[in-house]
């Protein structure tokens, strides 16, 4: 179970990163007055697949616990 919840805690520290990256682009878009990042998009959706396999992966430890 430790296993679980130590690969789902890496996973949560990888979106983080995401959502870091992610608004620092924004950041500079805004700056630089440009239109939403290209990445914006693929990164969001990096991100959200990322955060629901770390759910997944939590409910399996429930489950399992």
């Amino acid at each position: 179970m430790s296993d679980y919840k130590d690969l789902a805690d890496r996973l949560d520290a990888i979106a983080e990163e995401l959502d870091e990256l992610m608004f620092d682009q924004l950041r500079e878009a805004a700056a630089d007055k440009r239109g939403r990042p290209a990445d914006d998009k693929r990164l969001t959706q990096a991100r959200r697949a990322i955060e629901k396999a770390s759910r997944l992966i939590r409910g399996g430890c429930v489950e399992n616990g």
